[in-house]
């Protein structure tokens, strides 16, 4: 299976097999005879032998990597200790194609060494491994040792130990605790030939052949077979990633709720991607769940009808607009206002200083109308050119779509891409001082960021302010594998000053009129019990949405085995107190190996 080169990151830290990466090694003159696998691996996440050579190291060859740029071979002794914290198995990397084959029994004779999966900045724990080898072959055709099965009753419920705070919060020193805590558990069988069987699918096979399983059937279980993510402390421990040794057009393309019938077995690894990693020797058989995309209903006349979609770097040389349009159609039922994330300029990646975005936008309506939806009209403003962040030389933006047959937008001049938009009184009411406007773009905490874009709707007499949010991405957080515990969450700091402006500008409004109809929605790149979505809602300014729901259908986004809540629709309380809202997360993305967006879109329908 190739190494990936890219990856979006989204709720939590995403990271490839065989990417960059640095080494831990602790130099020292030492040389070690007589030494096992388990004295290499020990007790602890480092080895106690890092940096030394190590001689003639017995073990018999599990599996063989011979693609990407992580080539190598797994040994594992056949002779355990009996201390269940230390590992019997170990990667030994080779650069090149391994000569050795399953079932050889040889001593390595090599370097220990930490390499830590994307670099030392990354906080990812670090996997020990045995360079520069010399290889001798024993003997062929041995038994490989049996796999360590990985089932519910086997991975403790705790998931992680807090960090040494000696450490700056590492656990990497720590001695491992295989009975309480999981990733302690996945730790001392790391090199090891381990086995699932059986397991249901919980993030569906994405580009690069992988595919998430649980071992815990109703660990915090979604209606359609998933696992939701529904707190910090909830981090849903029977979650495993599957990759495979073998060819990647042989690996199964899986949906969320499908299974791999019989047995998974091969060595455990880790990767920045994801961490903890059955990499599979043989694969079970795919057996299909059936899953089909959701269609929500249709709001009726009385009923506006308020929908957030991600439409993920949409430019009009993609080839998905069709299929966009049938989802705007079909399983949203043609909501009145849409308010897209990620539009594109009109040349996409290429960055030459276009910023306007209407070829775009315009291919993405007619696609609607030939799938047999309305003329939608839009409004949107430019942003300045490589000033918002996402895909250099993209620009994207949010951009409002509306039915104007049913809803009617107050155009009031003014709005530019540095120009802020204010609030007025005009016979009681609030106005807003420029629609569509952006919320003070000039302010540091949107820099290389989206700015909201706020509009004045009118649906049957009756005005609603709109604004549509894409909130600073969580590019740079550390993962839930991180080898600091809890893992720092950085990019909250900028995300927490949008959601300050967000709310301020909201209470402006309300300030003005309290019981202004007032709706923020969009990618808000955070969680529904996050800081972020608790600055947002303020004082009672606004309330999520999703927190209507059963906690297990909060869900928007699928990552690393975890559902999860990255796309909110707000309300203000005129429209929370009605009583007479219905919110709906549409799965027709998150949980299919073939999406055309990573996020799912929502709609929230009330009669304003």
């Amino acid at each position: 299976m190739p190494s990936r080169s890219s990856a979006r990151l989204a709720a939590l830290t995403v990271a490839a097999v065989c990417s960059a990466a640095s080494a831990v090694v602790l130099t020292s003159p030492a040389h070690a005879d007589s030494v096992r696998i388990h004295d290499i691996q020990g007790t602890t996440r480092i080895s106690p032998f890092a940096g030394q050579k190590v001689t003639d190291v017995p073990g018999v060859v599990t599996a063989t990597r011979t693609y990407g740029s992580s080539r190598g071979f797994w040994i594992q002794d056949p002779s355990p200790d009996d201390n269940p914290a230390t590992s019997e198995g170990v990667f030994v990397f080779t650069s090149s194609t391994p000569k050795v084959a399953v079932g050889d029994s040889v001593t390595v004779t090599g370097t220990v060494s930490e390499y830590v999966p994307g670099g030392a900045s990354s906080g990812n724990q670090s996997l020990t491994e045995i360079t520069k080898p010399t290889i001798t072959t024993v003997s062929t055709g041995n038994a490989v040792p049996a796999p360590v099965v990985i089932d519910e009753d086997s991975v403790p419920d705790a998931y992680t130990p807090e960090g040494d705070t000696a450490a700056a919060g590492s656990v990497n020193g720590l001695t491992l605790d295989p009975s309480t805590y999981a990733l302690d558990y996945y730790e001392s069988l790391e090199g090891m030939n381990v086995q699932v069987a059986d397991t249901r699918v919980v993030t569906a096979t994405d580009p690069y052949s992988e595919l998430w399983i649980t071992v815990k059937p109703w660990e915090h279980r979604s209606h359609r077979g998933g696992t939701v993510y529904g707190s910090y402390d909830s981090q849903n421990t029977g979650r495993l990633q599957i990759q495979s040794l073998g060819s990647t057009a042989d690996f199964p393309k899986a949906n969320v709720g499908d299974t791999l019938e019989g047995t998974t077995t091969g060595p455990l690894d880790f990767n920045q991607y994801g961490g903890y990693t059955l990499v599979a020797s043989k694969l079970g058989t795919l057996h299909s769940g059936g899953l089909e995309r959701e269609t929500t209903r249709k709001q009726s006349s009385r009923e506006l009808a308020v929908a957030t979609y991600n439409v993920e770097n949409l430019d009009p040389s993609d080839a998905t607009f069709d299929k966009h349009a049938a989802a705007i159609v079909n399983n949203l039922q043609s909501p009145d206002i849409v308010s897209l994330e990620e539009i594109q300029d009109n040349n996409g990646a290429t960055d030459d200083g276009t910023v306007d975005a209407n070829q775009t936008v315009n291919k993405l309506i007619d696609a609607i109308v030939a799938a047999g939806g309305p003329k939608y009209d839009w409004r949107s403003i430019n942003p300045v050119n490589d000033q918002d962040g996402g895909e250099p030389g993209g620009n994207i933006r949010q951009v409002f779509l509306f039915n104007p047959e049913r809803v009617s937008f107050v155009d009031r001049v003014g709005g530019d891409s540095t120009t802020a938009v204010g609030v007025t009184k005009v016979d009681g009411k609030a106005q807003l001082t420029v629609s569509p406007g952006r919320i003070d773009p000039t302010n540091a905490a949107w820099t290389s960021s989206r700015k909201p874009l706020a509009g004045e709707f009118v649906f049957r007499g009756k005005t609603v302010f709109v604004i549509a949010n894409h909130l600073n991405s969580k590019g740079g957080d550390q993962g839930l594998t991180s080898q600091y515990q809890p893992p720092v969450r950085s990019s909250e700091i900028q995300r927490h000053a949008q959601a300050t402006e967000v709310n301020a500008f909201v209470k402006d409004i309300l300030s003005v009129q309290k019981n202004a109809d007032v709706i923020a929605l969009g990618d808000m790149n955070d969680f529904e019990f996050s800081e972020t979505a608790k600055i947002l809602e303020g004082d009672g300014e606004l309330w999520s949405a999703i927190k209507s729901l059963p906690k297990s259908e909060r869900y928007t986004y699928d990552y690393q085995g975890n559902e999860q809540v990255l796309d909110q629709i707000l309300v203000s309380p005129a429209i929370r107190r009605g009583c007479d809202f219905e919110y709906d997360s549409v799965h027709v993305n998150s949980e299919f190996n073939d999406q055309i967006s990573d996020h799912d879109p929502q709609v929230l329908r009330f009669r304003p």
